[in-house]
């Protein structure tokens, strides 16, 4: 989308919306509309800029940006900056397309989004910042600070870049996206992979005896796999949250219950 010749929007107008929708997109968040509230908060300045002479197309567009909309909140900035580009080139008669446009976006972007940042951005950054905060590095906290600030200033920019680039952007990146968050996916497993042996501390103190010969259990482990528990211990987590009957409460209750009975067996240590 080209930009507008009579241009009404100003970058500091974009900033403006961009940061409320950072603070608000979860504003009032309810079963019934989800993040409509924190959307209208954010766009809001924008709509009394461009319909504010007419109360009736400002009331009606206020309805109608208070309808459901549900999606990765990151990317709720790449929405708004798409459905403002729109607006101020169309006006009032772009209703209908915006609400078909945020129908259409909202569920994509979700599944991106929360792939990309709730899973894949957390489990790298987190997992290699709790590693070196356990080794007693403060290195470990600076890296998650600074991780969360680049995703903070970085969804910030999605906004603007949503207004420039207009709807082209989505249809452009589409595969890239998808390419990205595979790429993404791999090196976060990659990374969990890499840390089971230093994050989970689990051995078998079981030595076996007899005649004379003495058998260490966990020197025998270590010569078919290093850190064989570890993995099992993984294996057997994962394996328990993809069961429908369990959840994540569930798991960590039956794992420390787990970690206690065979500790006091002597199984595990």
């Amino acid at each position: 989308m080209a930009m507008n010749n009579n241009q009404v929007i100003t970058k500091r107008d974009l900033n403006n919306i961009s940061w409320r929708y950072i603070l608000g997109s979860q504003l009032n968040w309810n079963y019934e509309r989800m993040m409509s509230s924190g959307y209208l908060y954010g766009i809001l300045p924008v709509l009394q800029k461009l319909y504010g002479n007419d109360d009736k197309e400002l009331q009606d567009m206020l309805r109608t940006h208070n309808q459901f909309f549900n999606t990765n909140a990151i990317f709720g900035n790449l929405i708004m900056g798409i459905d403002v580009a729109i607006e101020e080139e169309n006006g009032y008669k772009s209703k209908n397309t915006i609400v078909a446009l945020k129908t259409a976006l909202m569920g994509s972007l979700a599944g991106v989004g929360d792939s990309m940042f709730h899973v894949i951005w957390g489990t790298i950054f987190g997992s290699i910042a709790g590693t070196l905060a356990q080794s007693g590095s403060v290195v470990g906290c600076i890296i998650w600070i600074i991780a969360n600030i680049a995703l903070l200033f970085g969804r910030a920019a999605l906004l603007p870049l949503g207004y420039k680039q207009g709807v082209k952007l989505v249809t452009t990146l589409k595969d890239k996206l998808a390419a990205f968050t595979d790429a993404a996916t791999v090196l976060g497993i990659t990374v969990i992979g890499a840390l089971i042996p230093s994050v989970i501390n689990a051995t078998v103190p079981f030595i076996y005896k007899h005649n004379g010969v003495k058998l260490v259990i966990q020197d025998t482990l270590d010569q078919i796999l290093p850190a064989l528990v570890p993995v099992l211990l993984v294996a057997l987590t994962y394996w328990m949250l993809g069961n429908k009957k369990l959840n994540s409460t569930k798991v960590i209750w039956i794992i420390l219950i787990l970690s206690i009975v065979l500790s006091a067996f002597g199984i595990l240590a």
